[in-house]
């Protein structure tokens, strides 16, 4: 499918906005790596295809062999994804704040393609190749042989997919998921940092986590039924492809409250939620 004839619409820039200053490493070419997202999105195929092969292979050659002991190489990992994801919120947030204080905020949010700050774009289109990095988690999983959740890398392969294959229409409520999705991040990895150093964190904080993360796809779903219903009224909405994340945003909260395929709802058996009893990513 080609994005580029049916779905790009040019999405201006400003490099000043009046609520954030954009540094001069942050001055993105926009129109040039949504074209670039638009023509090689399918490689997010590929790396969900090989993603999938290595776990499972990795799985089997682990079967008989003892756990790595990779704390210190866990630490740092978690470190650099929390860092990320501080720095992007913090880029990204203010953005989307400020169209939400303005005459019909959460309107303008989601249908109306408002100007937008190289800033934001930047952090942006880290936020999508990030997802491509963040399948290096499995990785910790499988060699240090914890339990593989279905939830755990069926989201991570679909995150990936969706975001790779709606970036080139760029619709406006990728603020929303970029500045929700970091904001969750932040919190997760930096608990996974806590962790990982044997800091004991209090319970509540990992179901703070954990509410994030639900509460993450009501507003998703949320925003997809009010795109809806504003095109059903006969009211032009820029919210089409980002539509597509409905079903999985409903497939994530349905395993999310089944007690066999989300154990990570369920406390009583660890004294603290391990990395797949926090594996949702958005």
């Amino acid at each position: 499918m080609n994005n580029s004839t049916d779905y790009f619409v040019e999405v201006p820039t400003v490099s000043e906005p009046s609520y954030l200053t954009v540094y001069q490493w942050e001055q993105f070419e926009l129109t040039r790596w949504r074209r670039w997202m638009g023509r090689n999105w399918n490689l997010s195929l590929v790396a969900s295809a090989l993603y999938v092969i290595l776990i499972f292979t990795g799985q089997r050659l682990m079967k008989n062999r003892k756990p790595f002991q990779i704390r210190p190489l866990l630490t740092f990992w978690n470190i650099f994804l929390a860092a990320f994801s501080i720095a992007g919120c913090m880029r990204t947030a203010p953005e989307l704040f400020f169209v939400l204080s303005q005459d019909k905020g959460f309107h303008r949010s989601i249908c109306i393609r408002d100007e937008h700050n190289s800033a934001t774009a930047f952090w942006g289109w880290l936020m999508a190749m990030s997802k491509l990095v963040e399948l290096g988690d499995t990785a910790f999983i499988v060699l240090r042989k914890q339990p593989l959740l279905f939830l755990h890398w069926y989201h991570h392969i679909t995150v990936l997919v969706y975001t790779w294959f709606t970036y080139e229409a760029y619709e406006p409520p990728l603020r929303w998921f970029m500045t929700m999705n970091l904001f969750v991040h932040a919190l997760m990895y930096s608990y996974y940092v806590l962790k990982s150093l044997r800091i004991r964190v209090p319970r509540n904080f990992a179901m703070m986590i954990t509410c994030l993360q639900l509460s993450q796809m009501i507003v998703g779903v949320t925003i997809n039924i009010y795109s809806l219903y504003v095109k059903a009224s006969g009211t032009e909405c820029a919210c089409g492809l980002c539509l597509f994340g409905e079903p999985c945003s409903v497939s994530y909260m349905k395993n999310y409250y089944c007690p066999h395929s989300a154990p990570h709802l369920h406390f009583s058996k660890t004294k603290y939620p391990t990395r797949n009893h926090l594996s949702l990513r958005a």
